[in-house]
């Protein structure tokens, strides 16, 4: 055939290279498609041996897929991917069909050829990353997994899922249904929503008891990320950790609380209730019974915050947007309600939105509280300002009492030694902290700001929240 017939100057618009070989794989015609290829002109290339220039490590193969198609009595069509060296030395990977149609006047046997070159470098780097994955995964702890959309298919679960969920991974290739089974049965059908979000494309993050073996007394937390491809769900994966060891210890938490609070509670009551009667009865006892009232309410006081670090520390849920001017004009009311005989300086509070933990009013009103609980007149001067940042905010509050002492000034910064807080004068400095920390932000505290060496400046600074 020839480049000039209309066959050819068909074939020349063709986007793959197609040629013609003989018997012994002579090149006997090769459209222009192998120029923008290969870089040969298609003459360059007739005459000369195809195999000639498939790579040595691919060139017996493809021989014999050749050979093995164009002996073949019925019409048969073979696929071949290698490496054909281009003109300027380097190898590209190409695609071929070939089949054992052919006639007199095509004078050979037609291989049709496409340039696979970028899809096997991603093919690679695939392998490549998955190998990677699969070493991580076979040491992690956690079970690290991936569903096709409609979780009919396990594409890949690594084996801590045997000891987690107490399944076979055998058994959830073979039927992924099995997975539910290691649920526990209350736990199942917020399971399944969840897995319906996921394959609707919404993330999930949860915790559920799995293990049947082991009574379903493992509580495991997962995340579910859909994967989108052209706006469908092709793929779903995630991630599961084993959190026992912590729900274990947030139940003990609880548990200790709750019974803290109730014999102290009842307890103080009725020594307050005592101090009463003591006043009554005894003639010059006010002044012993006054004594006794306030250490009795502080107690009490120092009990409903432990009850609020409790929630604090055991409650899973994050940041969100939250308005901080409203926070701290809510909080100035408070205060001043609790002390009327106080006041509170504004000096100006910008509007500024932060992410936030929901707690952060009840350090607020803490932060605010403080001065008028060491005062000894219950009327120190305070002073409260919000300013707007560039990363977020600042709440600043500052009054003139003698410095804040150095094991409680550690207890906002955070530079402080667990065991300080059996020293420390409460758990309002100790809220304050883990509020803004669990807000990802920071407190600073300066002391001797005023006169005399007195006065205290108290800075929390917290993120921004996106728009």
């Amino acid at each position: 055939m020839s480049a000039s017939e209309p066959y050819g100057l068909l074939l020349d618009q063709a986007q793959d290279k197609v040629a013609l070989l003989s018997v012994d794989g002579e090149y006997t015609y090769v459209n222009a498609a192998a120029e923008e290829i290969l870089g040969f002109e298609p003459d360059e290339l007739v005459g000369t041996n195809a195999f000639g220039y498939v790579h040595p490590d691919d060139r017996a193969a493809v021989r014999r897929t050749f050979e093995g198609a164009i002996r073949t009595d019925d019409f048969t069509e073979v696929t071949a991917e290698y490496r054909h060296r281009a003109k300027d030395g380097s190898w590209v990977w190409l695609e071929s069909r070939m089949s054992n149609l052919t006639d007199g006047e095509l004078g050979g046997f037609v291989v049709s050829s496409r340039d696979i070159t970028d899809r096997v470098a991603a093919e690679r780097e695939r392998e490549e990353a998955t190998a990677h994955l699969r070493e991580i995964a076979a040491v992690s702890s956690d079970v690290l997994w991936m569903f096709d959309a409609d979780w009919s298919e396990l594409l890949f679960a690594n084996p801590a899922y045997e000891e987690m969920y107490g399944g076979s991974l055998d058994e959830l290739r073979g039927d992924p249904a099995t997975f539910l089974d290691a649920i526990h049965p209350e736990d199942r059908p917020a399971v399944k929503e969840a897995m319906e979000r996921l394959s609707a494309g919404e993330s999930v993050d949860m915790e559920y008891r799995v293990n049947a073996a082991e009574d379903y007394k493992r509580w495991v937390w997962v995340q579910g990320e859909p994967i989108v491809e052209d706006g469908e769900v092709v793929r779903i994966t995630g991630f599961t950790k084993d959190v026992t060891d912590r729900r274990r210890r947030e139940r003990q938490l609880v548990v200790m609380d709750n019974l803290l609070r109730h014999n102290l509670r009842n307890d103080l009551n009725i020594v307050l209730g005592k101090a009463e009667e003591l006043e009554d009865e005894v003639p010059g006892s006010a002044e012993h019974t006054a004594v006794i009232r306030r250490v009795g309410e502080s107690l009490l006081d120092t009990a409903q915050k432990e009850r609020e670090v409790i929630e604090l520390i055991t409650d899973q849920r994050g940041t969100d947007a939250i308005d901080l001017r409203s926070v701290v004009e809510e909080a100035v009311e408070t205060v001043g309600e609790r002390y009327p005989e106080g006041s509170i300086a504004v000096d100006g509070l910008d509007a500024v939105v932060v992410d936030g933990g929901c707690e952060l009013r009840s350090a607020v009103i803490e932060l605010l509280e403080n001065p008028f609980q060491h005062s000894d007149d219950g009327s120190p001067a305070v002073t409260v300002r919000l300013r707007s940042t560039e990363e977020g905010a600042e709440l600043v509050v500052e009054d003139d009492l003698p410095p804040i002492p150095a094991v409680e000034a550690d207890v906002l910064t955070g530079d402080h030694d667990m065991s300080h807080v059996y020293h420390s004068s409460g758990l309002g400095f100790w809220l304050v902290y883990w509020s803004v920390e669990l807000s990802n932000g920071s407190v600073s505290v300066e002391v001797g700001t005023g006169g005399d060496e007195r006065g205290n400046r108290i800075t929390v600074s917290l993120p921004r929240a996106a728009e």
